[in-house]
């Protein structure tokens, strides 16, 4: 599976900024990037997807125990359960009660989350020319937050299975999953993206860690410095040539060491995505469950829902993600 892969130079990365934007492409105030393709048409020809009427989800339980499974070294989860609220606040023991509780949840780092449009910027710019300084750490993201995907993620969902196509039950840590890679995995599958989908990439990676925590550094040393499988910068655009409207994977999109030495260039799928292209990210999936779902039905594409918090201001939702088959 070890091949020798030349990384894009920076230069070239630096211009899919320019070939690869939607800027303006739905108007100068745009808040909702990728999502504008997900048309009541697109919802509509995504039921067709439904044969079998089996459910999947693609996200991992939110466990304050282990609240970080992919071991990223970011995600923080708290829980704090009140068993007699009532009694609690009111200082009064009726027959009846409630259970309360508070939760804190750190969305970027090991759980199944979406990458809202404010996550990331390049030279202070955020999504269709917003400025990052507009935002604070009180109000949050003042124009591109997470509200702005109130309607959801609910469209027709592909599958490309890497690690089916490999032979593997998981691809190598570090590998570099180039356009080439998804055009066979297309192939093999039987299947095509089109615009308006949301794109699942399966490597197994990220669940083996889970269940093996043996392939990451003793360490833990966190999905910059550590050995991730991801895509290839040249994948940027088969991405908007393909005109996906949101993109997830079972671990945080971008090959990891970076390709170049150059920091600055060390997440261009999610800087050009998020930034550039305005498309939604959605990092550290379970794909294991879905990918054995498809290939015993034979069967790659499904309907996909998502749906984030609207949550004002914030620049990430904790999601559970469901295909139905």
């Amino acid at each position: 599976m070890t091949k020798q892969v030349e990384p894009s130079s920076a230069a070239e990365i630096e211009g899919f900024f320019e070939t690869l934007s939607n800027w303006g492409r739905w108007g100068n105030d745009d808040r909702r990037g990728t999502l504008n393709l997900i048309t009541p048409e697109v919802r509509l020809a995504a039921l067709a997807s439904v044969r079998h009427g089996q459910a999947v989800s693609l996200s991992r339980d939110i466990d304050p125990e282990h609240p970080d499974p992919v071991h990223s070294g970011v995600a923080a989860v708290e829980r704090r359960t009140r068993p007699r609220e009532i009694e609690e606040i009111m200082h009064i023991s009726p027959r009846w009660e409630a259970m309360g509780e508070d939760i804190h949840i750190s969305p970027h780092g090991g759980n199944a989350h979406l990458d809202g449009l404010a996550h990331y910027s390049w030279d202070g710019k955020q999504y269709n020319g917003f400025s990052e300084a507009d935002s604070s750490a009180e109000a949050g993201s003042k124009y591109l937050d997470v509200s702005h995907a109130s309607e959801g993620f609910i469209t027709r969902g592909v599958l490309l299975d890497i690690a089916g196509l490999f032979g593997v039950e998981h691809v190598e840590r570090g590998y570099a999953i180039l356009p080439e890679d998804l055009l066979a995995a297309e192939k093999r599958q039987g299947v095509t993206v089109r615009p308006g989908d949301a794109l699942l990439i399966h490597t197994g990676s990220a669940d083996a860690i889970v269940r093996f925590g043996t392939l990451y550094h003793d360490e833990n040393p966190g999905p910059i410095d550590g050995v991730q499988t991801g895509l290839h910068a040249s994948c940027l655009s088969f991405l908007r040539e393909r005109d996906i409207s949101v993109m997830g994977a079972d671990g945080t999109h971008d090959v990891q060491p970076p390709q170049l030495e150059d920091f600055d260039f060390a997440r261009p799928i999610h800087t050009v995505s998020l930034v550039s292209m305005g498309l939604w990210l959605i990092d550290n999936m379970d794909l294991t469950a879905l990918a054995a779902a498809c290939e015993k039905a034979q069967q790659w594409d499904f309907l996909f829902t998502a749906l984030p918090w609207r949550f004002v201001g914030s620049t990430s939702s904790p999601l559970n993600c469901v295909a139905v088959l």
